[in-house]
């Protein structure tokens, strides 16, 4: 399953330069060298528009001025509706993660994290969207 992150094409959006910097090294470090990055939302939907059927993974922060998280996910779910996505978040409310789940979130991981739980949940995110392509 190594060469399956090692595979991975990642978007990660994100304002904050730092976390996308550690998001990046966090990646490299589990053999994932593909990765793009937007610093929110609009630029994130600007590179799906021409890249959707190019990225295997979204990784995307909450709070992001002018569109959040939650937002862009929903625009994006009405353009494509099966690329995983990954929110990162500091909100730990069972509402929160509700919001999240509705607006069809495939994981959800909160800040902060370590390495190995990134890729534990990386792996536990392309486990479902395989089984889930197998099923249809």
């Amino acid at each position: 399953m190594g060469e399956l992150l090692s595979g991975l094409k990642v978007l990660i959006v994100e304002d904050q330069q730092d976390a996308r910097s550690m998001l990046r090294h966090m990646l490299g470090e589990l053999g994932i060298n593909q990765i793009f990055e937007a610093h929110d939302g609009r630029e994130g939907l600007r590179f799906m528009d021409s890249a959707f059927d190019f990225v295997d993974m979204v990784i995307c922060d909450w709070n992001m001025p002018s569109m959040t998280g939650v937002e862009f996910l929903r625009q994006l779910r009405t353009a494509d509706g099966s690329v995983p996505f990954l929110m990162v978040t500091g909100r730990a409310d069972m509402d929160s993660v509700v919001e999240a789940k509705s607006a069809g979130v495939t994981g959800y991981i909160r800040k902060p994290f370590s390495h190995r739980e990134l890729e534990a949940k990386l792996r536990i995110i392309l486990a479902r969207a395989a089984n889930e392509e197998a099923n249809s």
